[in-house]
């Protein structure tokens, strides 16, 4: 975990097919409310974002990623169970090696001490405010 007044910096693969994205479900006990995030994971010191979001697919759910471009950088201050954070985040399109990942119905992995579910959903319920999608400005990419 990181420490309480330090900025993260993150890197997060977009990956869509047809209407669809694939991604990781959170929930916040304070606030009470599920919201979805794109999968990746904090950047390591000596480590560029692009390999950093290659070893997080790889580490968490055992995924090849390619085809990657880098799509832009957000910024992101928030409120996570009552904590401010602080996130620069390196936003990545990328599509997976494997097929049988387009086929997944969801995925539960291990995040540190956290399970988490990955799964396909429709952009549409982001865009219509259904679905929370963390951060907002993250919809400029789908």
């Amino acid at each position: 975990m990181h420490k309480p007044g330090e900025i993260r910096v993150l890197a997060l693969g977009l990956i869509t097919q047809g209407d669809r994205t694939f991604i990781s479900e959170g929930y916040d006990p304070v606030k009470q409310q599920t919201f979805y995030r794109a999968m990746g994971g904090g950047v390591d010191f000596g480590e560029t974002s692009k390999t950093a979001l290659q070893r997080e697919f790889q580490e968490e759910i055992q995924a090849e990623l390619t085809n990657i471009h880098y799509l832009g950088c957000i910024e992101n201050l928030f409120t996570f169970n009552g904590k401010q954070g602080h996130e620069i985040l390196q936003v990545y399109q990328c599509d997976f090696v494997e097929p049988k990942f387009y086929q997944l119905e969801n995925l539960v992995f291990a995040e540190g001490e956290r399970q988490k579910t990955a799964l396909w959903v429709e952009i549409s319920r982001f865009k219509s405010g259904e679905l929370k999608l963390v951060p907002e400005q993250f919809l400029e990419y789908l």
